[in-house]
């Protein structure tokens, strides 16, 4: 993988989560929660992300029920990573969050951090811990499997 940076999301109906996450140190950090009325996001603000951090590529993350099915709520981030990948060039994957709520809480390290930025940044060390275990979206809005 390139040097450079990832931005990891956290996916919500009124929260969005982001972290900035570094291919050469694999860690990342909370950047910023951007507000969204039923996870329809102020595009702009992303977009300024975007040009601000020119990230390698943006990791959605995708909301299974435990027994790995979608839900409700893995739909709408799947369509909210569809309409990433046809706005913007830069390539957008999903990754499967579905312990990242939890191990946020059980974090005490954490303390004082916002939820939502925190479980980007879980999810954006996934994609650098290995990108083969993300699935990547096209510029068509479908998820190539």
């Amino acid at each position: 993988m390139k040097d450079g940076f990832v931005l990891g999301i956290d996916f919500g109906l009124k929260h969005i989560g982001i972290a900035v996450g570094q291919t050469v140190t694999q860690t990342a950090n909370g950047l910023t929660t951007i507000r969204a009325k039923n996870g329809k996001p102020n595009w702009s603000e992303f977009e300024q992300l975007l040009q601000q951090h020119q990230p390698l590529a943006v990791v959605v993350g995708l909301p299974l029920n435990m027994d790995g099915t979608c839900s409700d709520m893995s739909d709408r981030a799947t369509t909210f990573a569809e309409t990433l990948a046809m706005r913007f060039p830069t390539p957008v994957f999903m990754a499967d969050e579905r312990l990242t709520s939890w191990a946020v809480r059980d974090d005490a390290d954490s303390e004082g951090q916002d939820i939502h930025t925190r479980s980007a940044c879980l999810i954006a060390q996934t994609f650098l811990a290995d990108p083969a275990h993300c699935t990547p979206v096209d510029s068509y809005g479908h998820s190539k499997t």
